[in-house]
């Protein structure tokens, strides 16, 4: 196809051409202009003037344009002898739609440039910019999606439930430590939502659209270990692919390197682990080349690290380098005030995509709360799953449907007595009595008769009770 816009193409807009056309162009556009090879006004119709506030347009001629246009594109246009067929240009308060074509001599030389505006008024634009804007949204939704499948990140710091001391305690540190670039030590129970926390970190940090890759060091087998962490070279022993096979550094290079169960590394490898933290390099199994990687470390145990340094299972130097940031979690049996709103976050989660409206009743929470969790999270999400498939369609979960689900063994173990304020005496007993009724409901497994009958009162004065209470 023949380029009409070049220095040396003679079949471009000649001015005797465009002198043909400007008429009809002009009486279609809503103002235009002319310049030379040196970008100076040549003239400017009455239109276009008012559009820029000229009073006389001939006051104009023989200036640079851009002196009267500030935003213009025209002496880019007579430098590179191309079009710019459509435009938005800002004047002041105006935002003007405008083409913008050269034209040139017999021998192909640009000698100047004409400019029509097309609309002074973005309103007939509407309906194509506001489709422009929704394929533009729809364009960022669907990168975000892709980048959190590929970075394997599901959490938010919003998904780290709770709002007790300890669970704000938590998501304190866990904003603190996304702004800063830093390793970070997570302590805690198994099922207490470690991983939850280190997505979110990652998710919220300045490396979110980066890699977040995941490793359990207790479910690899410790001679594939080094593999795992470091990658392989190719041919690097007998029966090893011909091609190099990354390793969790290299995959997460940029991004976020999480390692769960770090307490259950072999000493062998905490120490190429220390090496690879401290010099920002690795090498591959069978290689004899070293990689250049940079990845933030988020660590996590339910092991006592400390215990693990005294007894020499665990490097003391690699523990120092990890614990730059240490969070706690603690247990679900210490923050039990966060059981209501973590129990309607795993209902509504479980019951998402399902024809079930899942709901839990007070007296349920109290009887979950008579049991000491020692999977903490993870063991109320299958409690109360359970109790959803065991009981009826209705998906209400009262204090007999988590009685049936509930194991028996464990007690919520009793808390070492702190000084408390004093407190008015009305209080104090209504607190009493609040605690007794749910103690009395707890042992007649949600049974309101048999409650009544523990407390030596009647079953009307019982609901008068639970009706204040509530």
């Amino acid at each position: 196809m023949t380029q009409l816009f070049t220095h040396r193409d003679k079949s471009g807009l000649t001015r005797d051409l465009i002198e043909a056309l400007f008429p009809m162009f002009e009486q279609a556009s809503a103002g235009a202009i002319t310049v030379d090879r040196q970008a100076r006004i040549t003239w400017i119709n009455h239109s276009y003037a008012a559009l820029l506030g000229v009073k006389n347009p001939e006051s104009v001629v023989g200036k640079p344009v851009q002196l009267v246009i500030p935003h213009t594109r025209m002496p880019e246009v007579v430098q590179s002898g191309n079009p710019l067929l459509l435009d938005i240009m800002e004047h002041e308060t105006q935002q003007l739609v405008v083409t913008r074509l050269p034209y040139f001599d017999d021998d192909g030389t640009v000698i100047g440039a004409v400019a029509f505006v097309l609309y002074d008024d973005l309103q007939p634009l509407t309906p194509l910019v506001s489709k422009y804007r929704r394929l533009h949204q729809d364009l960022v939704a669907a990168r975000k999606a892709l980048a959190r499948q590929v970075r394997g990140t599901r959490y938010s710091l919003g998904d780290f439930v709770g709002a007790s001391p300890a669970a704000l305690e938590v998501k304190r540190r866990a904003r603190l430590a996304a702004g800063r670039d830093m390793p970070v030590l997570l302590l805690g129970e198994t099922g207490t939502g470690k991983e939850v926390l280190a997505q979110a970190i990652h998710t919220v940090s300045g490396r979110a659209d980066r890699p977040f890759v995941g490793v359990n060091v207790a479910a690899v087998p410790e001679n594939l270990l080094e593999a795992e962490f470091f990658g392989v070279a190719p041919g690097a022993y007998t029966g090893a692919d011909r091609r190099a096979r990354e390793g969790k550094f290299q995959l997460a290079n940029g991004g976020t390197l999480f390692l769960d169960e770090v307490g259950d590394m072999p000493l062998t490898l905490q120490a190429k682990l220390l090496r690879a933290l401290q010099e920002g390099e690795i090498e591959p199994l069978g290689s004899n080349k070293v990689q250049k990687v940079d990845v933030r470390l988020i660590a996590a145990t339910s092991r006592n690290l400390e215990a693990m340094i005294a007894e020499g299972n665990f490097r003391s130097d690699l523990y120092y380098r990890l614990n730059v940031l240490e969070i706690p979690i603690p247990p679900l049996r210490d923050r039990l005030p966060d059981l209501g709103i973590l129990c309607e976050a795993i209902l509504e989660d479980v019951c998402q995509g399902l024809d079930l409206r899942g709901e839990i009743t007070d007296t349920a929470v109290s009887a979950l709360s008579s049991y000491d969790w020692p999977g903490n999270v993870r063991e109320l999400r299958n409690v109360l799953e359970r109790a959803l498939t065991m009981g009826e369609d209705s998906g209400i979960l009262d204090a007999d449907a988590i009685f049936k689900v509930l194991p028996r063994s464990g007690n919520r173990p009793t808390s070492s007595l702190v000084p408390q304020p004093v407190r008015p005496l009305a209080k104090t007993l209504a607190d009493a009595e609040a605690q007794a009724i749910e103690e009395a409901l707890v042992a007649s497994r949600g049974n309101r008769t048999r409650a009544a009958k523990l407390l030596g009162i009647s079953r009307s004065v019982l609901y008068e009770k639970l009706a204040k209470m509530s």
